[in-house]
């Protein structure tokens, strides 16, 4: 199968748009994560776990598919100098956060994640956006099957 082309803005906003495209890649797949980690470690439930792994191994899968690269996605990080970076919220470090809060924060920051690459991929390859989007569905079912374990 041939790759498909990316469509590229202008130089300028090529940059930018990878730049929210590596943020919500990596944001989406350190969610996932978490979330599985805590179906294997805290629920001990296999079949959770395996869907959680499913998920993230999906979204590997899409973006390998891509036709921008990891590596193009990866030179238009600039974590120095992101204006969110040094963001912080007092009510994340609270103490008394759950295991609860912390999947459910997650969950909504994998599908969250999902949102913003289905948009922005359909600025540099429109055909891609599909599978972006149900992914983020395939969340919405596994944070119905996660919370009632909780």
């Amino acid at each position: 199968m041939a790759k498909r082309q990316a469509r590229h803005p202008q130089p300028f906003l090529s940059a930018k748009i990878y730049r929210v495209l590596d943020a919500n890649t990596n944001r989406a797949k350190e969610a996932m994560r978490v979330t599985e980690d805590v179906a294997r470690f805290v629920l001990d439930d296999k079949k959770l776990t395996a869907r959680w792994k499913q998920c993230r191994h999906r979204l590997t899968h899409l973006l390998l598919r891509f036709p921008v690269t990891y590596r193009e996605l990866v030179r238009s990080r600039d974590s120095a100098a992101d204006i969110g970076s040094q963001s912080f919220i007092p009510d994340r470090a609270r103490r008394g956060l759950s295991v609860r809060d912390l999947v459910i924060a997650n969950l909504k920051r994998s599908q969250e994640a999902m949102r913003v690459l289905e948009e922005f991929s359909k600025l540099v390859a429109p055909g891609t956006s599909k599978g972006f989007q149900r992914l983020r569905f395939q969340l919405y079912e596994l944070e119905k099957d996660s919370l009632p374990k909780l």
